[in-house]
């Protein structure tokens, strides 16, 4: 069991599964940045957020609603919660783009209703990833397996923050140029030398060079 102070975003998960260097210059060095794509899944989460109830007759829909697990050691805000009439709940999470080929989104979605299977003493059998740029949902099971990989990445997670370690940049073609990150993490360039403070003496000599 986790404390509250050892509680991790559970946003981490998602970041960590993607790219352990992303993850570790946001929940480790706190570097963030926005592009296109962060600003196009803001607007996405907008109402998502908000914190309210709406009331319809097959459902209720929770919105932004604090979650956290000690087991996990994981807390954050679920985008919506569904509550039916058959008393089934449903836990869906905004996504601004497409189906991933990984399983993060599925990884973070399971752990969302871990946390609150915990907090209200109940079963959550699925639960929804709504893809804003093919404007549907896609069904996600919380079977034994994505369980067991959602715990296991937690637990790898909470070992990697406290290691506070940022790994090396590595170039991807599919996933850096759609990290915010990217002009920042410098992978094509970082990847090439052994350190970052060699990249930065190399443009320090180099600059004084050209005034020399």
């Amino acid at each position: 069991m986790y404390e509250d102070n050892e509680l991790i975003q559970l946003s981490a998960l998602q970041h960590f599964l993607f790219c352990p260097r992303q993850c570790a210059l946001i929940h480790l060095e706190q570097i963030w940045e926005d592009n296109i794509y962060t600003i196009e899944g803001q607007l996405l989460h907008k109402r998502a957020h908000s914190g309210k109830i709406e009331r319809r007759p097959e459902k209720h829909t929770e919105y932004g609603m604090p979650i956290r697990s000690l087991t996990l050691g994981l807390s954050g805000k679920t985008d919506a919660v569904e509550y039916g009439i058959d008393g089934h709940i449903h836990v869906v999470e905004y996504k601004r783009g497409k189906p991933k080929k990984g399983r993060e989104d599925e990884v973070q979605l399971c752990a969302q209703a871990l946390c609150i299977e915990e907090m209200k003493k109940v079963k959550i059998s699925e639960g929804y990833l709504y893809y804003g740029k093919v404007k549907r949902r896609r069904t996600v099971l919380f079977d034994d397996e994505l369980r067991k990989l959602t715990i296991t990445t937690a637990k790898r997670l909470h070992a990697f923050i406290k290691e506070e370690k940022t790994p090396p940049a590595k170039y991807n073609e599919t996933k850096c140029p759609r990290c915010s990150l990217l002009s920042l993490c410098l992978p094509k360039i970082l990847s090439k030398t052994k350190t970052v403070q060699k990249y930065y003496d190399k443009l320090f000599f180099k600059d004084e060079e050209c005034t020399s």
